[in-house]
C-alpha cells in the first residue's frame, strides 16, 4: 500500500513540475521536483521494510 501511495506521490510531482515548466514557474517545478523525490523515498522504505520482513529481520 506505501509503495502505491509513493508511487503515486511521484506522478502527481512528475505533473505538478510540467506544469511549472508549462508555465514558467520556477517554484512549482522545484516542489514537483521535492515531492517526486518524497516518492521515491516513501517507495524505497517500504520496499526495505518488505524485504526486512521477509527475511525474518
Amino acid at each position: 500500500m506505501a509503495k502505491a501511495k509513493g508511487k503515486a506521490k511521484q506522478m502527481k510531482g512528475k505533473m505538478k513540475e510540467a506544469a511549472g515548466k508549462a508555465t514558467g514557474d520556477k517554484t512549482q517545478e522545484a516542489e514537483g521536483r521535492a515531492e517526486q523525490m518524497s516518492g521515491q523515498t516513501q517507495e524505497a522504505a517500504q520496499k526495505a521494510a518488505d524485504r526486512a520482513k521477509r527475511t525474518g529481520r
